[in-house]
């Protein structure tokens, strides 16, 4: 199965989680363990939330309300009630649930935060989001609510209401056996399916479970890993249909990028030469009439490489927010925190705004603009390839074997010219804002909201370079059989022909489409491409 397949345990210490591997346990099922360094951290931090606790001193999160009722102190009596309560109150999401692998994707992410050992929460609810996880229970999760400050307080509560054996799940396999549940179980009686009894939650384990970003940061990292597979598959793409349109590769001649060394813009460039290395097609025309290529195919690299620049400032924060301590307020040790703070001679209890989801949803947006790009230059370089005004003569218009008669791929243009434009019309949600719990949490991120657009956009991309993929493979069959394709191209022609075959008439092509939009995300592409390149 390779490494996305791979059945090694991941590893939880809250320090070293990556997009990959939380990719590996969302979609592959991966099985998670907590370190034992990670599972002492957590201990002591529970430690010092019971002093605080006994030392009776009001602490938000604690023995307090939330948000505008913080003044409110709770009897110690009353501290159990108030954290259950807390999650059934805020399990007030809307929308339909999320899908397995997001819901996943927050488990573990969760799971790794408290992992860090600043949350106060007892080892045995982590232990809980452990068995859930590799016993495969998944609670049923509203995909829609979050404000990305407080957290994503609304999806992560639904998620936690199964650990106090209320809310829903589903467990896999189910009655049948058959690994594909749907049914939706009683969160008691789901838990019961690992051997697990409810939690009776105690102070501060409610809001450290509901407070963070792990909506947000899930998506984002399966995004990271999607949307770079996505930019190789583009520049592919891009390559390939130089190729096939008689396109020139000297604009990714190193000493253009050696001039402007941006690094995407190198990679990229790099990437294309690789690409199109030894490739018979090109050298057929090195010396031809024609000066310059049009844009779509000149800037390549320049507007590849900006993407993945864009992708790789969204990983950076995706990395640094999976391995950080996201809810509020969080424990330290006296020594190490303000004298001023809330606390004890042994625990300090900080309040302040980790969970605040602006630094990924900034970039989250910012994603979504770049991924918005690649796509727009994909669709160009497609009509490029179909459009009987601007294609090469060796090309039918739209590709159609009898054209007039038949269209050829002359609406999966339209389609992506959609897609794009779709794309466009997505707002930014990070530029919004929405006060809420009577203006004590006056600015909020947006966050989720941010995600939800860039997995939008990203999947509108992905179709619009398959399409490219398409028209580029089926240009290919207008080219003369006597040139072979470049090292890389010829590889990803091959691929595409493994699940496309040329027009021999029109046809549907929705699912010609689709099937080369599924090399791209499960990686396919990029696992042929670096074959045919070492």
């Amino acid at each position: 199965m390779g490494e996305r397949g791979s059945n090694d345990p991941v590893r939880i210490d809250g320090e070293t989680l990556t997009p990959r591997d939380v990719e590996r346990v969302a979609r592959f099922d991966a099985p998670v363990t907590v370190t034992d360094e990670a599972r002492e951290r957590v201990e002591l931090a529970r430690e010092r939330i019971a002093d605080v606790v006994a030392s009776g001193e009001p602490v938000y999160g604690v023995n307090t309300g939330f948000g505008e009722l913080v003044d409110e102190q709770i009897p110690p009596d009353e501290l159990e009630r108030l954290q259950h309560n807390l999650l059934r109150s805020h399990a007030s999401g809307a929308g339909e649930p999320l899908e397995r692998e997001a819901v996943r994707a927050m488990l573990v992410t969760r799971l790794n935060a408290l992992a860090k050992g600043y949350s106060g929460v007892r080892p045995i609810v982590v232990d809980h989001l452990v068995t859930m996880l590799n016993e495969r229970i998944h609670p049923v999760v509203r995909s829609r609510g979050s404000l990305g400050a407080s957290g994503d307080l609304a999806p992560l509560a639904h998620m936690a209401l199964v650990l106090i054996g209320e809310g829903e799940a589903i467990v896999e396999p189910d009655d049948a056996g058959d690994g594909n549940a749907t049914r939706r179980h009683p969160g008691d009686e789901a838990l019961a399916t690992a051997g697990l009894d409810p939690l009776s939650l105690a102070p501060k384990e409610g809001l450290a479970l509901i407070n963070g970003t792990q909506l947000t940061v899930g998506l984002a990292a399966l995004l990271t890993v999607d949307a770079e597979r996505t930019v190789e598959a583009a520049d592919a793409a891009g390559a390939l249909t130089t190729e096939v349109t008689m396109g020139s590769t000297v604009p990714s001649h190193p000493a253009l990028t050696a001039v402007r060394p941006h690094p995407g813009h190198e990679e990229s460039a790099e990437q294309i030469r690789a690409l199109t290395a030894d490739s018979e097609i090109v050298e057929s025309h090195r010396n031809c009439d024609r000066v310059q290529d049009a844009y779509s195919l000149r800037c390549q690299p320049q507007v590849h490489g900006a993407v993945r620049e864009a992708l790789s400032h969204l990983r950076e924060a995706v990395e640094r927010e999976l391995n950080s301590a996201t809810d509020n307020p969080l424990v330290f040790d006296a020594d190490d925190a303000d004298p001023r703070a809330s606390g004890t001679d042994r625990a300090a209890v900080l309040s302040g705004g980790n969970f605040h989801g602006e630094p990924l949803a900034l970039r989250l947006d910012y994603a979504t603009s770049a991924l918005t790009e690649l796509a727009a230059i994909s669709e160009r370089r497609i009509d490029r390839t179909l459009n009987p005004n601007l294609q090469e003569p060796h090309l039918p218009p739209f590709l159609a074997v009898e054209s007039g008669v038949e269209s050829g791929y002359m609406i999966a243009q339209y389609t992506a010219a959609s897609l794009v434009n779709e794309n466009r019309s997505l707002g930014r949600p990070s530029m919004d804002n929405t006060p809420v719990s009577g203006g004590q949490e006056d600015h909020v991120s947006m966050s989720a909201q941010s995600a939800a657009h860039a997995k939008t956009a990203l999947g509108n991309a992905r179709h619009v370079i398959a399409t490219e993929l398409c028209t580029a493979a089926e240009a290919a069959e207008y080219v003369d059989d006597a040139l072979t394709h470049g090292r890389g191209t010829g590889a990803v022609y091959d691929l595409v022909r493994d699940v496309v075959p040329p027009l021999d008439g029109d046809r549907p092509l929705t699912d010609d489409v689709e099937a080369v939009a599924e090399l791209i995300a499960d990686g396919t592409v990029d696992d042929r491409i670096d074959s045919a390149l070492e």
